[in-house]
Parts: structure tokens; C-alpha cells; sequence
């Protein structure tokens, strides 16, 4: 079975999907798709229209991140379609692993440096933030 263009699939569901969030006085809709790493309703970010789609969200014990690769061989079969990536060795070296996977693998280029923004925006939620020092309070 054919299946239909990545421009073609845009085109019909650009307005209208399940998806969207329109707001007032917003141009652009904001998205909630699961592959979509700019969160904008754009046929470049789109991870539903796509052959090859890059996602990156939070690891399940909040150390981390993982990458969620949707692979274009597999593109008629849902089971296979997804590989995950877990990266906790550390934000540098992390981010390092994952330009390195996406680089010489030659999976979508255009999509980067937006999977490392997303990638160090998830790292940098989850730094601890320091406790205030409370010897001050103690004295007034």
C-alpha cells in the first residue's frame, strides 16, 4: 500500500487536529504532539506527518532524558516504528552523545540543534535548586 506525502498529510491536518492549541491574539497555534520538539504547529517540527520524527522528553526516573526516534522503514507499522535512547551519563556528555547519534547517523539534520535545546531546557528542570542559608533567618 502507497502511502501519502508528508506535504500532503499537512495539508489536511494543519487546522484542524487534535493537537492544537489556538489562543487569541497568538499567530502561530502552539502544539502537544509527541515528537514535536518546538511545541509550534509547523510542518517542519511535525511529528505526525513524518517519516522520520525526533522526540525528546524526560527520563522516567527524572534523571536524564530520553530520545525517541521514529524510524521511516517502519512507517506502516506502529510496534516497530519508535526506538528510546536513555542519556543520564551527565548534561555535557549527554548532549555530546546525542548530537553524536543524530550527526553520523544523518537523521534529520534541520532538527539538530532543536533536540539539543530541548534536551538541555529537560536537563536544566531538573538541577536541584539550593537551599537558601538559614543562619540569617535565625538572627533577626
Amino acid at each position: 500500500m502507497a502511502t501519502t506525502s508528508p506535504h500532503l498529510n499537512w495539508l489536511i491536518i494543519r487546522n484542524n487536529n487534535s493537537f492544537l492549541l489556538k489562543k487569541r491574539d497568538v499567530k502561530k497555534p502552539f502544539s502537544t504532539e509527541a515528537n514535536n520538539l518546538a511545541n509550534v504547529s509547523s510542518f517542519r517540527y511535525s511529528g505526525l506527518v513524518h517519516k522520520k520524527a525526533v522526540g525528546v522528553v524526560p527520563a522516567a526516573d527524572k534523571k536524564g532524558f530520553t530520545v525517541v526516534l521514529k524510524k521511516g522503514k517502519y512507517a506502516q507499522r506502529p510496534a516497530k516504528n519508535t526506538v528510546h535512547y536513555s542519556f543520564k551519563a551527565g548534561p555535557r556528555r549527554s548532549l555530546k552523545k546525542l548530537k553524536n547519534l543524530l550527526t553520523e547517523a544523518k537523521y534529520r539534520k534541520d532538527l539538530t540543534q532543536a533536540a539539543l535545546r530541548r534536551a538541555s531546557a529537560v536537563l536544566a528542570s531538573q538541577k536541584t535548586v539550593a537551599a537558601k542559608n538559614v543562619k540569617k533567618a535565625e538572627k533577626i
